[in-house]
């Protein structure tokens, strides 16, 4: 029997505790924002409200941006804007003969939808802030009503326009080629245009009339066409592709919007469900029609099957996007990774626990060395990532020694030193302490950048960026720590869910979080990008550390007996495991990314609007492929399937070229390595002549040699 909706119950409703301070200001001010905290700070929407206000929202498979009275338009109102395969900008070719960037031009105003009323004072403001939606306001003045407001869902089939009285303009930066007015009305009250663009391209504008006059334009220029009187309703705005059928399906679709969607979701066995449920507004006549990416086609059930359209629009970022009839997609993972544990774990022999002596006695010399080492000082560094990735390596290296070697004795010596360790974390003792935003965006950060005034310091904590990553890496070493130590969970267990809620709080119940800060259940992974402008729209660099977060939320929840942590942990390892095959890991046939770019083998960073094979930190090959592979879990083969790693190897890494590297990414490369070659990743570990430097410092000699030789039987 199915479980109830592993979304519905909060991971807890308590306020932080005390000893994290509560701050009531943020460095970023909450520009133009009427809701109230906790907000979104991770989501599509976020350029509106950040920086100038000016830089794109990418919907997909559409960009909007407000045009500011910039551009070749001029316009106050809304710019619209899709981009075609061929408007691609590729960079010059670095490895593998592969690009090594692409782009989509930014700033084609393709469609501005304004009102006469906006000018030099107009002000932009936004509410009904949510983890899926938003709606943003144009207003004359900081004092006026919107004289238009924009819902915003990612998917959109339409940029819809709400009026309440003031004159539509319609203007363009690629200028009007021929305008006409249909003269039959698709659906009562909905009058329709179709403007064909000097680029060849054709754009359907619909207006539902809700009282007063329909839409009546009068084309000015080739750049602009005004209402004749003000309108009262909504007018849409699609491009259409020119398929078979594909205008009668927008004509059935007109007036019709969505203003956001409810998540759900429900386990069985493996398998695993999720459904997205479009709240629609507007015309009561006809359907509503959403794009959807192809990890959602590949993962869909058999009824949502029946109702993908012939209709698509390439995506930025994303390959083409597919049109969808109707309020609810229902998307299936069949073989979530349910009984993956803390040990090295294979896709076809599940856990692997078994080491010969021999391999024991090596491993145990290694850990009995390691964990002589400094715990509290390698912990407790001035960085929540490098200290959660310290937590973690000895985590893993008590694991190794307790489980899989069966030394009790020196796992129990280890492990109070680790909980002293993580102890300071928990009492918020650490060198930048943890504050509160509660009045602020909602969430905890780390108090970096206001003790040093670098916006940057710890990557950008203090401004919610990479929190999945930071925080991740904690949570699993505390479900590393509660597996040996169980009776360890109950004191922890408030602390280590204030990290879990910050970063994956399912439930509106929660008042002191935002849904899903870093989970994009539109794209399938995370976005690590926070309160920082960007005209290429939010990103993320390490996929591999977007696995470990879910990795680290579905282990607390099984260590806690957070039954629906775990399986939502489950559903995401799933979905990142689909949609990284397609956007962020590329074999050979992958048809999703261009040609011209997956001879990369990963993306470096993924942003909404372009992808950059490269890292913000080192330029070279092994940092590139490595960042996508660090760190080096029981998930990852999961996600890194055997024939993607050798694909990578024999792309960068074969035949001896891995003997060049003389950093710490040559051991988190050969553990990746063992995934398909473990006995030659045992004898690099084991060998004489390992330097040291080749360990990266959340890596450990223990966990390395332990994956390898479980996965090789040795």
């Amino acid at each position: 029997m199915a479980s109830q909706d592993i979304f519905a119950k909060p991971v807890d409703t308590k306020a932080p505790p005390s000893r994290i301070p509560v701050r009531n200001d943020h460095p970023v001010r909450r520009k133009g924002i009427q809701s109230q905290a906790p907000l979104q700070t991770n989501k599509f929407y976020s350029n509106f409200f950040l920086g100038d206000q000016r830089c794109p929202s990418f919907t997909f498979p559409y960009s909007v941006a407000w045009a500011g009275g910039k551009g070749v338009s001029a316009s106050w109102g809304m710019s619209c804007s899709h981009i075609e395969e061929h408007q691609r900008v590729f960079g010059e070719v670095k490895f593998d003969g592969a690009s090594s960037f692409y782009l989509n031009p930014i700033g084609i105003q393709s469609m501005v939808i304004s009102a006469k009323e906006l000018g030099e004072e107009t002000t932009l403001s936004m509410d009904s802030i949510t983890a899926f939606s938003a709606r943003v306001h144009l207003s004359k003045n900081e004092t006026a009503q919107p004289a238009i407001s924009f819902p915003l869902v990612q998917g959109m089939a339409y940029i819809t326009a709400q009026f309440d009285g003031s004159v539509p303009l319609i203007q363009s930066g690629v200028f009007f080629k021929a305008v006409s007015r249909v003269t039959t009305n698709p659906k009562e009250h909905v009058t329709k245009y179709n403007f064909h663009l000097e680029d060849g391209t054709t754009w359907r504008v619909y207006a539902w009339r809700t009282k007063g006059e329909e839409l009546d334009l009068k084309v000015i220029n080739n750049n602009r066409a005004e209402s004749k009187s003000p309108f009262y309703g909504i007018l849409q705005v699609c491009k259409d592709p020119g398929s078979k059928g594909s205008e009668d399906l927008f004509d059935d679709g007109a007036g019709v919007y969505p203003v956001t969607l409810e998540l759900s979701g429900s386990v069985f066995g493996q398998e695993g469900s999720y459904s997205f449920k479009f709240q629609k507004n507007g015309h009561q006549l006809g359907h509503l029609y959403m794009f959807a990416l192809p990890h959602h086609l590949s993962s869909f059930n058999g009824e949502t099957m029946k109702r993908v359209q012939e209709v698509r629009l390439q995506s930025t970022t994303k390959g083409v996007a597919t049109l969808v009839k109707g309020t609810e997609w229902a998307m299936v993972e069949r073989h979530m990774p349910t009984e993956m544990d803390f040990a090295p774990w294979h896709p076809e022999n599940g856990s692997m626990k078994e080491l010969s002596s021999e391999a024991k006695g090596i491993i145990r010399a290694a850990a009995a060395k390691e964990l002589s080492q400094n715990i509290a000082a390698q912990t407790n560094l001035d960085s929540m990532y490098f200290s959660g990735k310290a937590l973690v390596k000895f985590a893993t290296i008590l694991y190794v020694v307790h489980e899989l070697l069966g030394d009790e004795a020196l796992a129990k010596a280890g492990l109070g030193q680790l909980e002293a360790a993580f102890g300071t974390f928990a009492a918020n003792k650490q060198k930048y302490p943890l504050q509160d935003f509660v009045a602020a965006w909602g969430g905890i950060v780390s108090s970096a950048s206001y003790k040093t005034g670098d916006d940057a310091v710890d990557f950008g904590n203090t401004y919610y960026n990479d929190h999945h990553f930071h925080y991740g890496y904690h949570i699993l070493a505390a479900a590393t720590i509660g597996y040996l130590d169980p009776e360890w969970v109950n004191a922890n267990r408030d602390y280590v869910n204030l990290l879990v809620r910050d970063v994956a709080n399912p439930s509106e119940d929660d008042k002191f979080f935002p849904l899903w800060r870093s989970f994009d259940w539109y794209h399938g992974h995370s976005w690590a990008h926070g309160l920082y402008a960007a005209m290429d729209g939010k990103d993320q660099e390490s996929s591999s550390e977007d696995v470990m977060c879910a990795y680290a939320l579905k282990m607390w929840g099984r260590v806690s007996k957070n039954s629906d942590l775990e399986m939502r942990g489950n559903l995401q390892l799933s979905i990142i495991s689909r949609s990284l095959q397609s956007y962020y890991l590329y074999k050979k046939d992958n048809t999703v990314q261009p040609q011209q770019f997956i001879g990369n083998k990963v993306a470096g960073i993924l942003f909404e609007n372009k992808i950059d094979h490269t890292t913000y930190f080192d330029p070279n090959i092994e940092a590139i492929q490595g960042i996508h592979m660090i760190p080096i879990l029981p998930a990852t083969p999961f996600v890194r399937d055997q024939g993607f790693v050798r694909e990578e190897w024999e792309a960068f890494f074969d035949k001896g070229r891995v003997d060049r590297i003389r950093n710490a990414w040559k051991g988190i490369i050969y553990g990746n390595y063992a995934t398909i070659e473990p006995k030659k990743a045992w004898e690099f570990f084991t060998s004489r002549d390992f330097d040291p430097q080749w360990l990266d410092g959340g890596a450990s000699m223990t966990w390395f040699m332990a994956y390898s030789a479980a996965l090789g039987c040795l």
